[in-house]
């Protein structure tokens, strides 16, 4: 066990920790100093984009921005047509809305299909009369 006269006194020891939140303060400070934004006049470093400070651009450099950019996207579409254009001619099987169109896709006149026991082909067509 300490006796009391080994442990400081009150004002001792409320004047230690005085000067420790002295310290503390200053520290934080600093730090804090060193996260602000830096001033305008002062050279960055590199900077992602996102980051870099705006610089309103004159008529002419928007201008000149969009026109490239207008080139670009027509170079672009030019390109997508001409390889529409440049593809071989697809094979018959593929052309799905032809497929039953073609004469050689019929079964003959005389055979029968199971799935189709009748050919559309082969029924007489009589108009309908109306009762009046």
């Amino acid at each position: 066990m300490s006796t009391p006269e080994e442990q400081p006194s009150l004002d001792e020891a409320l004047a230690h920790a005085r000067a420790a939140a002295k310290k503390m303060t200053a520290a934080l400070d600093e730090d804090q100093d060193q996260d602000q934004e830096p001033e305008l006049d002062e050279p960055l470093g590199w900077q992602p984009v996102w980051k870099r400070p705006r610089k309103p651009k004159s008529k002419a450099a928007k201008k000149q921005e969009l026109r490239k950019q207008r080139r670009r996207l027509q170079d672009a579409g030019r390109r997508r047509f001409a390889a529409g254009q440049s593809r071989p001619p697809r094979s018959r099987q593929n052309r799905i809305g032809n497929a039953g169109d073609h004469a050689g896709h019929r079964p003959p006149s005389g055979a029968q299909d199971a799935r189709h026991p009748v050919a559309m082909h082969d029924i007489e067509w009589t108009p309908l009369r109306c009762a009046g």
